[in-house]
């Protein structure tokens, strides 16, 4: 990978989605351990998808009060969930615009262009009682007098990109949602991934803010949310999306995490905490936050240009936790596109200079894989079938360096599966 530094006249910013709606227990301190550990691991603040809940709007005060107490450089600001918001009549607009209006000077809050930067998620369709979706938002939000000229308005409006000429009076840039994941694909394709996972449509409005997104799985049959399926998110997907992200650096100005906490669509880097979305099924011991150490890392090089020097030798592997074509009694049924899932655990290892890594889903060490890899980044994975296990041991020079091994309580590759289960268990050890 190049080190060399890359213009960097205009900051750069790596914020997480935080789903506000997965925070009805939470406190001041919560927010305040969330705040610590994201700007720990290289985020610089947190985009707030806020509904319609009656409850969200003191879990958001208390979000930018942590943030205030915090003393760190730490931003907030509003994503207004669409999906969740009324938006038929000029009194929905209004109540967005006063959700917002008291942190549009809070220091905490992100300012771009000198004004209060707010989102949305979704919105494509909102017209506010007006003629079109355009005049809703430009006369009924952005230009209204209490918000005019005060807010820099970056929605993820799902829409053609062609469209976003007729949202030049409201649109101060575009957030793309979905550039997260590889999301039409086949499973030839996927099986074959070393296609580019950059966006290509950076240059479609003034500002750009793309995301990046470790995985994707969502399990709710049709009496509840109705939401069955993955995206693509093996080979190495996380790590592919941010190098293709750092490689074309000057495309992108705020690059946005998907996310802290969905625990409903398994891409939480966070920890699991709060209140969940009915996901403990296949959220439950599957902890994600050995991807904030990788987080780090990646940020800091889109940040500055630059990859960090590796000090400690690290590695994280990750798997499902049952084939992919294994048959469960789930009345859920198999998430749609299954079949583009491999059974593999995929490794990533930092090191400090040339080693060997020694990787193995099984007891029998003559089963384990011994590859040699340079000082740096090295993307590796290995099969597993069911009964295996994971573990994955640095040497250098004969010498263990670092050793990762879950126990076979925490994980073992179930090849008859209670229910479909298609979430990620992440692990990760660092040298001492």
């Amino acid at each position: 990978m190049s080190t060399s530094p890359v213009d960097n006249s205009l900051q750069k910013y790596v914020v997480a989605h935080h789903m506000v709606g997965n925070t009805y227990p939470y406190t001041l301190n919560d927010w305040a351990d969330d705040i610590r550990l994201a700007h720990a691991s290289g985020i610089d603040g947190f985009a707030l998808n806020c509904g319609i809940d009656d409850w969200s709007a003191a879990r958001v005060a208390d979000a930018y009060e942590a943030a205030k107490q915090s003393n760190l450089d730490f931003k907030l600001f509003i994503s207004l969930d669409m999906t969740s918001f009324p938006c038929q009549s000029p009194d929905d607009a209004c109540r967005l615009r006063e959700f917002i209006k008291p942190y549009l000077d809070h220091p905490n809050q992100l300012r771009y262009d000198s004004r209060a930067f707010v989102s949305t998620f979704a919105g494509e369709t909102c017209t506010f009682g007006q003629a079109s979706v355009q005049e809703g938002w430009k006369s009924q939000f952005v230009q209204q007098n209490d918000l005019q000229g005060k807010i820099y308005f970056v929605p993820a409006f799902f829409i053609d990109p062609a469209e976003f000429r007729g949202f030049s009076e409201v649109m101060n840039g575009d957030f793309n949602w979905n550039s997260g994941w590889p999301i039409e694909l086949t499973t030839s394709f996927a099986h074959n991934l070393v296609a580019s996972l950059s966006d290509g449509t950076g240059a479609a409005t003034p500002m750009y803010m793309g995301a990046v997104s470790p995985w994707f799985f969502t399990h709710y049959g049709k009496d509840s949310f109705d939401k069955n399926w993955i995206y693509f998110s093996d080979h190495h997907l996380y790590v592919k999306r941010w190098e293709s992200i750092i490689s074309n650096r000057d495309q992108f100005d705020i690059i946005q995490i998907l996310t802290w906490n969905d625990y409903g669509e398994s891409h939480y880097i966070g920890p699991v905490k709060g209140s969940q979305p009915n996901s403990e099924a296949w959220v439950n011991g599957f902890d994600h936050t050995g991807w904030l150490e990788l987080t780090r890392y990646y940020a800091t090089a889109y940040k500055t240009g630059i990859f960090p020097a590796i000090e400690k030798d690290k590695i994280f592997m990750w798997s499902r936790p049952h084939p992919s074509q294994a048959k469960a009694d789930d009345p859920v049924g198999q998430p749609e596109n299954f079949e583009l899932s491999q059974d593999v655990v995929w490794v990533v290892v930092m090191t400090t200079g040339p080693s060997t890594v020694i990787l193995s889903t099984s007891s029998d060490a003559a089963a384990s894989q011994q590859i040699q890899v340079p000082l740096g980044v090295s993307k590796l994975s290995v099969p597993i079938t069911p009964g295996g296990i994971m573990k994955g041991i640095i040497q250098r020079e004969g010498e263990t360096i670092v050793e990762l091994a879950p126990s076979p309580e925490a994980f073992t590759f179930q090849g008859s599966p209670a229910s479909y289960n298609f979430n990620a268990f992440v692990a990760s050890a660092i040298a001492i």
